[in-house]
Order: structure tokens, then C-alpha cells, then sequence
């Protein structure tokens, strides 16, 4: 049987992740309401902002920066998007 979540970012149920996604208290809240189709998506994202926006994950700002980011999406708010960046249309 399918684990489910509250996710926090479609405010229903759906199937949760398998494992937290990663060691510790964030990683636990995580996993308890987020669901597996929202981390799919903001890993997408983080992707995205990665590349474009030419982020060096070795900086100490530019992992503030996508944790905040992160926070926001998993939350179901806005967050940043690169310049001109057009989203599919669905």
C-alpha cells in the first residue's frame, strides 16, 4: 500500500516519498508532508535555478538561496523563476 501525505504544497493527499530525502529534522518534515509529485517538481526546479542562474553550489549564499527557494515552492508560493523563462504549457 501506497504511503500518503498531506503535501504541503497541493494542500491534499497524495503518495509520499519512499525515504526522507535527506539526514535530519528537514528531511524528516519533508518526508511527512511533502509529496513525492511536489519534491519531483522542485527538483526540477532546482535544476533549472542551478543552471541558470549559474548558482556555485560550493557558495554558502547560493545554498541559502535555493533552501529559501525550496521553502517557498514546498509551501505552494511563488518563487523564483530565470529571466525569461516561459513555463509549458500545460
Amino acid at each position: 500500500m501506497t504511503r500518503t501525505v498531506q503535501c504541503s504544497r497541493y494542500k491534499k493527499e497524495l503518495p509520499g516519498l519512499d525515504t526522507p530525502p535527506m539526514p535530519g529534522p528537514k528531511g524528516e518534515e519533508i518526508y511527512n508532508q511533502v509529496s513525492a509529485q511536489a519534491w519531483g517538481e522542485w527538483h526540477s526546479l532546482q535544476t533549472m535555478l542551478i543552471n541558470e542562474k549559474h548558482l556555485d553550489m560550493r557558495d554558502k549564499d547560493a545554498r541559502k538561496y535555493l533552501n529559501e527557494q525550496r521553502n517557498l515552492f514546498l509551501a505552494g508560493d511563488p518563487v523564483d523563476h530565470a529571466e525569461g523563462y516561459v513555463p509549458p504549457e500545460e
